[in-house]
């Protein structure tokens, strides 16, 4: 067995993953060899550390990121012959399953919904008629046309595409309308993004809504929507470390001069801040921007000497 091979297997170790067999050999090897001995302990290190943080629930926002990501690929994706469409490997399949519990977990999940599907279609429905059609998901919707807050009320007008367009009307803490600017502010036009944030920036306390502005501050490509964010996150600076981590990024890697001068100005009530105070020295050794390194040396000459 080579050590390739066992490092390359070692956090299926960890995790409990590895087959009997394989997981017998690793073990061996790990007897005989220092250097993997070594590299599975740190693996073990790491995941005693990792044990230790609550794990974090994936958000909407991600999830509904996600489902998007792989339509893309599954539309992408480049399809075999057909004949490899037919074939079928009992062997290898066997031994995925084997070699991967979570595989099994899921092909009983697949078996235990079709059950469900078939008997929901063999189950007479009775005389009552058609059922109708339960209202459309987060998960259906195509794509967000605008957002519009109504003149003189709290309302939020959404108009969006499912297989066809449609409109739906609530004030911003409406979980609904919420979910759809969640949506409209990562999936849509820039315009669109532009007017979601400004309207979540509304709800920044909800740290779900944070975490979108967060998002949007890293990856949007739309300076203005960048801007928005950065001004809705500005009063969380001093109390989430998420939002000032994320703000000291956008410092230190936007490709706006206004994005980058902005977030240095929120970040002034933290400057004594360790972190904050790195990213300051830094800038004022050798940035870009001369403004930018004119005032990261002046907020450093205002704060107290290091002991």
């Amino acid at each position: 067995m080579k050590c390739e091979w066992v490092r390359e297997n070692i956090t299926l170790h960890v995790y409990g993953e590895l087959a009997d067999d394989a997981r017998h050999e690793l073990e061996q090897h790990i007897a005989r060899c220092a250097d993997c001995a070594l590299e599975l302990r740190a693996e073990q290190n790491f995941h005693e550390l990792l044990s230790q943080d609550r794990v974090a629930e994936p958000t909407p926002n991600l999830l509904t990121a996600s489902r998007m990501r792989l339509q893309e690929a599954l539309e992408t994706a480049e399809q075999g012959a057909w004949w490899h469409r037919l074939a079928f490997d009992p062997a290898n399949w066997l031994r995925q399953v084997r070699f991967s519990p979570a595989l099994a977990s899921v092909i009983l999940l697949l078996g235990f919904s079709g059950g469900m599907i078939t008997a929901y279609r063999v189950i007479p429905r009775g005389p009552q008629g058609p059922i109708n059609p339960p209202p459309a998901q987060e998960a259906s919707v195509a794509s967000i046309d605008s957002v519009t807050p109504v003149p003189g009320t709290d309302q939020v007008a959404i108009k969006y595409n499912t297989v066809s367009t449609q409109e739906t009307q609530g004030p911003l803490n409406d979980q609904k309308i919420q979910q759809l600017l969640l949506y409209a502010a990562r999936n849509n036009n820039s315009g669109v993004r532009v007017d979601s944030v400004g309207l979540l920036a509304q709800r920044s306390s909800d740290l779900q809504v944070r975490d979108a502005l967060i998002y949007a501050l890293q990856n949007d490509t739309n300076p203005g929507v960048r801007l928005k964010s950065l001004d809705a996150l500005g009063n969380y600076v001093k109390s989430d470390t998420n939002v000032r981590d994320s703000v000291l990024r956008a410092l230190v890697n936007d490709d706006n001069a206004g994005v980058r001068i902005e977030a240095l100005r929120l970040i002034e009530p933290v400057k004594a801040d360790g972190s904050v105070r790195g990213v300051l020295m830094a800038l004022a050794a050798k940035d870009s921007s001369q403004y930018i390194k004119s005032q990261a040396r002046t907020m450093l000459a205002q704060l107290p000497e290091i002991d």
